[in-house]
């Protein structure tokens, strides 16, 4: 199945319990198919080490989104974050789709999603009282991220998180901005999350 006919992913964290980077398993949420494959694999000891500390907000990270052939299709990155972050996001062959930037003092955390020009493309605004984002344009959604329940071991035991991704059917034939869209769900659980 290609992921690019997909409107509905569910993202599986992988489970673990001292871990210091990220890894996802990406699923069309119909059919339950694995469809990409989300790595953290560039990653330094001195980012591992302060990734078990309080600074672990402000580490560095590089996430790369792959097909199940493992050709990557994008490349999410950060480098130290003081104050906001500002995420950049590539394709595979290293071209800027664009940017995440967070923005200061928001209740529940709020992103602006720029292309790669920096134009505003979207608001990314997330809900105080839980996991809960959602992409908004002059009032109107066109993606939506939540937190699916794991169930009562793996949220209490684990770092582990599953999340659901819907995507607005007009965007259906925008490859780059899915692309983006999607990278913001591992963007928010790098920024916030951590």
């Amino acid at each position: 199945m290609n992921w690019d006919n997909t409107l509905q992913f569910l993202v599986k964290e992988h489970v673990g319990f001292f871990k210091a980077s990220s890894n996802y398993d990406i699923f069309t949420l119909d059919t339950n198919t694995q469809v990409l494959k989300c790595r953290e694999e560039k990653i330094g000891i001195f980012t591992k080490i302060l990734r078990f500390t309080d600074y672990a907000s402000m580490t560095p990270f590089n996430v790369e989104i792959r097909d199940m052939d493992g050709q990557v299709l994008v490349e999410i990155s950060r480098g130290i974050s003081l104050l906001r972050s500002t995420v950049t996001v590539k394709d595979g062959a290293g071209r800027v789709l664009g940017f995440f930037r967070q923005k200061l003092m928001s209740i529940g955390g709020k992103f602006s999603v720029l292309d790669a020009q920096e134009q505003e493309l979207f608001t990314l605004q997330g809900k105080w009282t839980g996991w809960d984002f959602k992409f908004l344009r002059d009032s109107v959604e066109y993606a939506h991220i939540s937190k699916k329940w794991a169930g009562m071991g793996k949220e209490f035991f684990t770092t582990a998180d599953n999340y659901v991704l819907d995507i607005n059917s007009t965007l259906s034939t925008q490859t780059d901005t899915k692309k983006l869209i999607l990278a913001a769900v591992m963007c928010i659980d790098k920024v916030f999350k951590e």
